[in-house]
Order: structure tokens, then C-alpha cells, then sequence
């Protein structure tokens, strides 16, 4: 098997994974480990790149031993993780970026929102470097966290030698390598890949310009394709923390969703990449479109050159919180705690248990959406990232009533996935207004495992959705890069097309569950709308 095994690591909002894949994409073993997560006031939620760290080291190792190889296997390693802002000093060392001062918290998390005021008074300049982002940029992406953190830490700001983009520093930390994907500074840093540079009038113009010294060296002098081998490989220190061989390739990473969408859009047989949308449904959701000219849709992150697969446009799509939505949902219902111990009693995770309940008794999956024809959820708990760009933008349910028992929290579980599916459907519908015709959703990702959220996405959707053989497409894709930076195919598209395949494709109902979810689409609306007049008079006050 020697040099023929592939590693992918993904390091997501709660665990670090590795999975090792072969030539043809089978998954041989995968492991986790948790990674730790404080929240604090204000929208705070910090990690450490020191806890990351020990955490794709167990994995690795453990991983590995499941395989039942030797390091001497692998022959290239590929990264992903979610698009959380890492800061470290001249020596490498963690530097604080919150109240706590702690220097161990040295990681503000994709879904931090601190920056809110610093995004919209970047917003109201109307730089024309937005007009790659939507119109508007996110306090999700890196620029107003940096603002932010010179505004409220001045010193820290100071005392940063290196700004990454969390696979950048893993990637870094492996190799030694300063160079960045032009997946995370495109995607989350106003990189302009299309013309291969910084703009430094936007610096400037939002007040940080002296990150345009020195050739942008504290955010990123060099920019790479993704899978590019880096350096000189594995350095010897984190050969020793992984157990595996210096030397062995690295390549430059992704941003978690972007492997998702690596892992399936180029699957063997799926047709068009114009035509599929990658739908990564985890703790928040992510939908990606590509095109071979730039598209301009407003709301919707991009176009970015090359940010996902070589040479075509990305827009960029998704939705804050779609996993963590669901997870809310269900612990606001009083029932809740009587359908955990039942699920533990039946030896299932709680949304199992839901989902097997939904069904019960039901001529099919698509008849389950039926359970919540009164209960209407808008499930924007962290805003609308997309089409609406709405960081305020908040949740409302509507149709509970005094039920308090199992059957009204699975109603409201039911409700919870059908406004995740309309809110998936307004991002095709704005792409199709743009000439970005989806004809299929490859979806991928823990949530996406189940049958029945995979029915409902096309139902709510009206667009078949795809899944692909893997149970880790996410990984897959990390493992793809770690494919190109061993040299094992000659292009991304060649790797994918190798290493991915489409298992089985869930087709919207017929007529009466069309019309049933035209309705509740209206309703869903109308909650928008309830939401953002309802804003508008508060605000005042």
C-alpha cells in the first residue's frame, strides 16, 4: 500500500477530523477529536490554535492505527477548516484577541459576530472590491475582525506578525510554509485572484493600511492554488506530533465547505459543474455555484476566481446557522428532554429519534412535511447571510400552540428543515436571475446523512438533490488536495472525477407536495417580512 494512501484533515467548529482515503476516494479509517469553543457577551466565541492543534494530532494518530498502516503510506496530506481568524507573533506564539486577554484564545471563530459595527461602516463605503462579495461584505470575513481587533486591542494588533485564515495556519504550522490559499483570502479577505493581488486602496480607505507593508506579509504575500505542495513538506516537529514522516507533501487547503464541494460537484457522472449546487449542510450551511464567466449576485459571496475548483467563478452562498438551527429548535421545546432520554433509550442521537418518529406511520418521506402544515419557522437565529445579507435579520416561529409533548417537538423539527429548504430555494432562485441555472444539489455533510432532510431539501427546493458514496465528502476533499500535492493525478478535475461518485439522487414530489410547499414558501416570506418591519419599528427605541 506504500504511497498510495491519501490524508484529509478538516477541522470544523466542534472537532478536528482525519480520514485517509485511497486512489479510487474509498475512506479506510477516520477519527475525531473535540475542540474547545468559549462564548462570551457581545457575540464572542473564540478558539485556541493550541487546543486545534493537539486535536488533529490525535485524530491523525488515531486514524492511522485504525488503518492499520504505516506512515510511510501516505503520500500526501491535504487541510480544511472552518474560516476562523488565527493570530499568532513573530515567534509563532498565540497572541490574545478578546477581553479575557487569555493568549491561549488566540482564534476569533467564522461565527463570531463582534465586528457588526465594523462591517457595516466598511459596507457604506462602496469599495469596489465588494462588488466581489455580494455588494456587502459579512462580520463573518476577516477584514472587520481585523478592524475590530485594532479598534478594541491595539496591542495585540501590534504584536501580530501573521494574520491567517485557520487552514492557512495549519497549513503553515505543518510546512513552514507563509503561503496562502486563494481559496480563504479570496472567499474571506478581498483578495482579487482574477488579477493576483491585493487591492491597497481598500486598506487604506477602511483604515488598515498598514497592512499593505512589506507586500502584504502579515496577511499574505504569497497566494497558491489550492493542493499546491508547499515548502519542503511535513516539517519534522509536526511529523513527530502526527507520527508520520518528514517530507511527507502538504497541500495548500480549502475553506471546510470549499472541500465539501470538491468532495462532490466534479463527482463522476454528475454532469455540468454549471448545473450543481454544493449544498453543505453541517453547523451552519454552505451552497456553491460555479460558473466559467463571472456572475454578479447580489447577497451572494463572489464571483471569486478560482476560489473552489481551477479557473472558473465561485459564488458563494449559505446559511448562518442550518445544523445550529436545528439544535435551537429542538431545546426550546419542553419536550425536549423526554425525547432525549427516549432516544438514549433506543440507542439513537436525538435527531434520529425525531426523524424516525416524523415517519412513522407514513407512506413516504415526502408526507412527513405534512406534520408541520400550521407551524411556520423563518430559522434566521444568527441573520441571513444569504440572498438578503441581513446580519440583524432574526428568527420567528409561528403555529406553536400549548402542546407541550414529543409529538409538537417533532412538528416543530419538521418546520425547522422546511425553512432551511425555502431558505436554500431563495439562493437558487436569485442565482437563476443571474443566468446560474441549478438543475441539481449535491449535498453533503452531517446533517445531509439522513433521508429524510435530503427528501425535504428537494421537496421545499423543487430540484433533485444528489448525494455522493462517501460518508465523508468534506474529508474527501481535504484528501483530494492531498492527492495533487503528491502528484498522484495532473489536474483537480482529474482527481475528482477519480476519486468521487454520485450514489443515489432524491426527486421532488409530486404535484399535491409541490403545492403544499409553494404555500408554506409564501408564508415563509411573509415572515421575512414580518421580521424586517417589525426591526424597523423598534428601532427607534
Amino acid at each position: 500500500m506504500s504511497g498510495n494512501v491519501f490524508l484529509g484533515i478538516d477541522v470544523g467548529t466542534g472537532s478536528a477530523r482525519a480520514g485517509l482515503f485511497n486512489k479510487q476516494g474509498v475512506l479506510l479509517a477516520s477519527a475525531k477529536h473535540p475542540i474547545r469553543t468559549w462564548y462570551e457577551a457581545g457575540e464572542i466565541v473564540e478558539q485556541s490554535t493550541e487546543d486545534i492543534w493537539a486535536a488533529v494530532a490525535a485524530s491523525i494518530r488515531a486514524a492511522i492505527g485504525q488503518a492499520g498502516i504505516v506512515a510511510s503510506d501516505i503520500a500526501g496530506i491535504g487541510v480544511d477548516a472552518t474560516c476562523s481568524l488565527a493570530v499568532v507573533d513573530q515567534n509563532g506564539a498565540p497572541v490574545p484577541v478578546g477581553p479575557s486577554n487569555d493568549a491561549q484564545r488566540n482564534v476569533i471563530v467564522w461565527m463570531d459576530h463582534r465586528a457588526t459595527d465594523q462591517t457595516e461602516r466598511i459596507n457604506v463605503t462602496g469599495h469596489p472590491v465588494l462588488s466581489y462579495v455580494g455588494g456587502k461584505l459579512s462580520p463573518e470575513m476577516q477584514t472587520p475582525k481585523l478592524l475590530w481587533l485594532k479598534e478594541n486591542k491595539p496591542e495585540s494588533f501590534a504584536s501580530a506578525a501573521h494574520f491567517f485564515d485557520l487552514a492557512d495556519y495549519l497549513t503553515w504550522r505543518m510546512t513552514g510554509s507563509l503561503a496562502r490559499s486563494v481559496c480563504t483570502v479570496t472567499c474571506k479577505w478581498t483578495y482579487l485572484a482574477h488579477e493576483k493581488r491585493w487591492d491597497e486602496s481598500y486598506f487604506h480607505s477602511i483604515g488598515l493600511g498598514e497592512l499593505t507593508e512589506n507586500a502584504f506579509e502579515r496577511i499574505g504575500s504569497k497566494v497558491v492554488a489550492a493542493g499546491t505542495p508547499l515548502a519542503g513538506g511535513l516539517t519534522s516537529q509536526a511529523a513527530l506530533d502526527f507520527g508520520m514522516n518528514a517530507g511527507t507533501p502538504v497541500g495548500a487547503g480549502l475553506i471546510d465547505a470549499h472541500a465539501g464541494g470538491i468532495g462532490t460537484v466534479g463527482a463522476s457522472g454528475l454532469g455540468p459543474l454549471e448545473n450543481s449546487l454544493a449544498y453543505i449542510f453541517g453547523t451552519s450551511a454552505c451552497a456553491m455555484a460555479t460558473t466559467r464567466e463571472p456572475a454578479y449576485v447580489k447577497g451572494i459571496w463572489g464571483p471569486y476566481y478560482s476560489a473552489m475548483v481551477p479557473d472558473l467563478w465561485l459564488n458563494e452562498a449559505g446559511q448562518s446557522a442550518a445544523g445550529a438551527a436545528i439544535d435551537q429548535l429542538i431545546h426550546m421545546h419542553p419536550a425536549s428532554s423526554e425525547a432525549g432520554v427516549l432516544a438514549t433509550e433506543g440507542g439513537m442521537s436525538l435527531v434520529s429519534w425525531l426523524e424516525q418518529q416524523a415517519v412513522m406511520g407514513g407512506s413516504n418521506l415526502s408526507g412527513a412535511a405534512l406534520r408541520a402544515r400550521n407551524v411556520h419557522v423563518l430559522p434566521d437565529f444568527l441573520g441571513n447571510r444569504s440572498p438578503n445579507a441581513d446580519p440583524d435579520a432574526r428568527a420567528i416561529i409561528a403555529g406553536v400552540d400549548a402542546n407541550r409533548d414529543v409529538s409538537g417537538l417533532v412538528d416543530l423539527y419538521i418546520a425547522g428543515l422546511c425553512g432551511l429548504g425555502y431558505g436554500c430555494r431563495q439562493i437558487i432562485e436569485a442565482l437563476k436571475e443571474q443566468g446560474i441555472n441549478i438543475t441539481i444539489v449535491v449535498a453533503s455533510g452531517g446533517a445531509a446523512q439522513s433521508e429524510l432532510v435530503r427528501q425535504i431539501l428537494a421537496d421545499t427546493t423543487g430540484v433533485p438533490v444528489a448525494v455522493p458514496t462517501s460518508s465523508e465528502p468534506v474529508l474527501l476533499g481535504a484528501a483530494i488536495l492531498g492527492s495533487m500535492a503528491a502528484g498522484a493525478f495532473s489536474s483537480t478535475s482529474e482527481a475528482m472525477d477519480a476519486m468521487s461518485r454520485i450514489d443515489k439522487v432524491y426527486h421532488p414530489g409530486g404535484d399535491d407536495i409541490a403545492q403544499y410547499h409553494h404555500s408554506k414558501m409564501q408564508v415563509y416570506r411573509l415572515l421575512q417580512v414580518a421580521d424586517w418591519e417589525m426591526r424597523q419599528l423598534m428601532k427607534p427605541l
